[in-house]
């Protein structure tokens, strides 16, 4: 595979494996296995920009790499148009069954192909650029007649929440008076009530009264104000919104009425989805086996459990990436040298090239697994790290060094994740020459 990326991309990949994260960016590079499902999820992404909702759910154990597909897929997503969240799902402070924060979370987490984390402000002012734009189009309202052109604004406004506004009028009377502030160079206000808009509690009562607002968003307000959302990505020029909720196994370690509210929350979102009353929006959410077929997850609730239900064959091969779960198998040893061999273009160095064959690559990764127990699952973050901050540096920086002679592998407790821990043979330092 020949790795067609800018050179600045090639230094943040290699600095975030050096660092032992997933990169922010250029994932297809690394994206081994993956390929089988391409096809099924630009398909989920075309009926979504289509106006369509799709609901997916994703299974692998730890180390299957879950999160690289999440954000693998957001990468895909972003790059045909979509916004995209992340919302890491935890008790205390992303608790499922309390939707207004996870709107809160989403909006936190907001990014586009040309903004970072937060995009909202952003999406709202190319949202109110472009409803100016369509109606200055119309030809009816002169640019210099700022009277006229603010009510046929907020007229257009209107029109396009349509169902919105009737259901949740103050977002629709919040996103007025963003404009007027921002119109009137207000940037305190307009502030404000983007963070109002945003699910931020706590919003001075000034703000509130300025945007003819009242209180807080609530669980029950939430999902009204994502169909908001949806309306203003839609009509700022987005194609949809990709929400991924991450870790969503944690619910089995919580308390019993708290588990059975957020499977219950989580089953209301998916027939909302299903029930195409979030027209533009893509959600994914992540679970390990026993989250999905054990006691304490998604079977606690049967009615959850009939709608996520997807028969897995032994054979990996053979699952259907069109299906509502979607099974990551986890990483071979063949696959952690396929990724070494892209990484070790990626790093586009002579010296590299000619000093690390595949022959080490595999040597190295056959050391990492088996210091880890022989689990290649929980082997993929350790391996690149090793390879990138302690075999590919130090060849390309020094030209008498020989990893095959001088290099051994060491693990230390400090640097391992609890995961990774777990898995290793022992929990003292672990020192194997290769």
């Amino acid at each position: 595979m020949t790795v067609d990326i800018s050179a600045r991309r090639r230094r943040d990949i290699i600095d975030a494996l050096r660092r032992g994260v997933v990169p922010s960016n250029g994932l297809d590079a690394l994206a081994v296995g993956l390929g089988r499902f391409s096809a099924a999820l630009d398909d989920d992404l075309d009926r979504v920009a289509g106006g369509g909702s799709v609901f997916k759910a994703v299974r692998g154990e730890y180390g299957a790499g879950k999160t690289f597909f999440t954000r693998w897929l957001a990468e895909r997503a972003k790059r045909r148009g979509f916004a995209t969240a992340e919302v890491q799902i935890s008790e205390l402070e992303t608790p499922l069954h309390r939707m207004e924060t996870v709107y809160r979370r989403l909006v936190e987490h907001l990014s586009t192909e040309q903004f970072a984390p937060s995009a909202f402000r952003p999406v709202l002012d190319g949202w109110i650029f472009a409803l100016e734009e369509d109606v200055l189009a119309g030809g009816t309202v002169a640019e210099n007649d700022a009277e006229a052109l603010e009510r046929a604004v907020n007229e257009l406004l209107e029109r396009r929440l349509g169902d919105i506004s009737r259901s949740t009028p103050g977002f629709a009377s919040a996103l007025r008076g963003y404009r007027s502030a921002t119109a009137t160079g207000d940037h305190r206000t307009a502030e404000g009530i983007a963070a109002w808009l945003g699910g931020q509690p706590h919003v001075a009562g000034q703000v509130r009264r300025a945007a003819g607002v009242k209180g807080d968003l609530d669980h029950y307000g939430a999902l009204s104000f994502l169909r908001g959302l949806l309306t203003v990505l839609r009509d700022s020029g987005h194609h949809g919104l990709l929400l991924v909720l991450d870790e969503v196994e944690t619910l089995q370690r919580v308390r019993t009425d708290v588990r059975d509210k957020a499977l219950n929350s989580l089953r209301q979102l998916i027939d909302e989805v299903h029930l195409d009353r979030f027209p533009g929006l893509m959600v994914l959410i992540t679970g390990t086996p026993a989250f999905y077929d054990g006691p304490q997850g998604i079977q606690r609730l049967a009615p959850l459990a009939q709608r996520l239900a997807t028969a897995f064959d032994q054979e990996p091969r053979w699952d259907n990436p069109r299906a509502t779960q979607l099974r990551l198998p986890g990483f071979t040893t063949d696959a952690l040298v396929e990724l070494g061999t892209r990484v070790r273009e990626i790093y586009a160095s002579p010296a590299v090239d000619s000093r690390v064959d595949d022959d080490y690559l595999a040597t190295l990764a056959r050391a990492v697994t088996g210091a880890l127990g022989g689990q290649v699952g929980v082997a993929p973050r350790v391996y690149l790290k090793k390879l990138v901050a302690e075999v590919f540096d130090r060849v390309d920086q020094f030209a008498d060094w020989d990893p095959r002679r001088q290099y051994h592998l060491t693990l230390r407790a400090d640097e391992l994740t609890e995961i990774e821990r777990n898995a290793a043979a022992s929990a003292d330092d672990i020192e194997l020459p290769i």
